[in-house]
């Protein structure tokens, strides 16, 4: 017993991202932070994002909750998959899960916000198993829910993830096999009776005039993890929690760029992670590679594919920080060379 507490001590360390007092004086995108950026001439552009126009280093640590191979408490898949159905075939230079199957791009493409909640590892690994979902089935109507895998996928059955104090993706999607996840579109959705349980907190931006259908984050509190529920948070909604939950049927880790490859092609989307180093959040466009500023945590996000920008290799991710955030919600990184540790996390399973 004193062994499984001395766990759960390192395991709360480990998921929350430290937040130092002076963490919430220090804007998060600075005026030395984008000339230095442009001075290194990098293959990426930088600016201010509506996202984090004017955020603080504690706003942005505040959605970052993701262990990284090497730090305390990270776990790998029980199972790593070796074997591949496309070995051996044509790899393309270029490659989109949104373009592979046009049918599934409304749920491949679909850029999420998790809000000021430490859910990133709910949201990469909960959609990427929503499109291989779509990808298996060819049903594009039905939206997991981030937020069931957040509030319910935690303790020794998740990896020990945390909510909005963190989690890891290899957790959920064991827990997608063994307790599976409900439906559950967007905040802005509630309401609308068509899911089960759509995601407790709105989307927003920080410290300037928010576009239409963006909260201020300042006028939003910093969330607490939603209580798991054994039902559905829409009263409309006509299915049952227990008969709306969807399975995985395996979670397995990917290993090296080539499978990673490999396994997009066969199956679809990855969940990955990358390390967030403060100039990450001044990303506008290009292939991002790190090149100013200090780490700041683990972060997760689902990949979708890979190509080449003006010579430079990269892969395609996702974000859930909303569409106001890099390229439209998206964001190129340098492939080939674990930047940033984004090829030495990967997750994925069979539908």
């Amino acid at each position: 017993m004193m062994k499984f507490l001395v766990l759960l001590a390192i395991l709360a360390v480990a998921f929350g991202t430290k937040i130092f007092s002076e963490d919430h004086n220090r804007p998060a995108i600075t005026k030395d932070l984008l000339a230095d950026i442009q001075n290194k001439a990098t293959t990426w552009k930088a600016g201010h994002s509506v996202r984090f126009a004017n955020a603080t280093i504690a706003d942005v640590k505040v959605m970052l909750g993701t262990i990284m191979p090497g730090e305390k408490g990270h776990q790998f898949p029980a199972q790593q998959k070796t074997q591949f159905k496309l070995k051996g075939s044509i790899i393309p230079e270029s490659f989109d899960v949104r373009e592979n199957w046009p049918s599934c791009s409304s749920v491949t493409g679909r850029v999420r916000d998790q809000s000021n909640c430490g859910s990133c590892w709910a949201f990469g690994s909960t959609e990427a198993f929503n499109d291989r979902y779509c990808i298996a089935t060819g049903d594009a109507d039905t939206i997991f829910s981030p937020d069931d895998t957040n509030a319910c996928c935690n303790g020794i059955h998740c990896m020990f993830s945390m909510g909005c104090n963190g989690g890891q993706p290899a957790g959920a999607w064991d827990w997608f096999t063994k307790t599976g996840v409900s439906t559950g579109k967007d905040n802005a959705d509630t309401g609308n009776g068509d899911s089960c349980k759509p995601y407790s907190f709105p989307s927003c931006a920080h410290h300037v005039e928010p576009p239409e259908g963006l909260d201020s984050c300042e006028d939003l509190p910093t969330y607490k993890t939603p209580t798991c529920t054994s039902s559905c948070y829409e009263e409309n909604y006509d299915t049952t929690y227990s008969k709306d939950k969807h399975f995985a049927s395996s979670s397995y880790s990917v290993r090296g760029e080539e499978n990673m490859k490999l396994e997009m092609m066969e199956k679809g989307t990855l969940s990955v992670a990358l390390s967030v180093y403060e100039d990450f959040e001044a990303y506008t466009g290009g292939v991002y590679q790190h090149v100013s500023g200090k780490y700041l945590g683990g972060h997760a996000i689902k990949m979708i594919g890979w190509g080449v920008e003006d010579g430079t290799p990269y892969w395609l991710c996702v974000n859930s920080w909303n569409d106001t955030w890099g390229d439209n919600g998206l964001f190129k990184i340098l492939r080939g060379s674990d930047e940033c540790g984004i090829e030495s996390d990967v997750v994925a399973g069979d539908v």
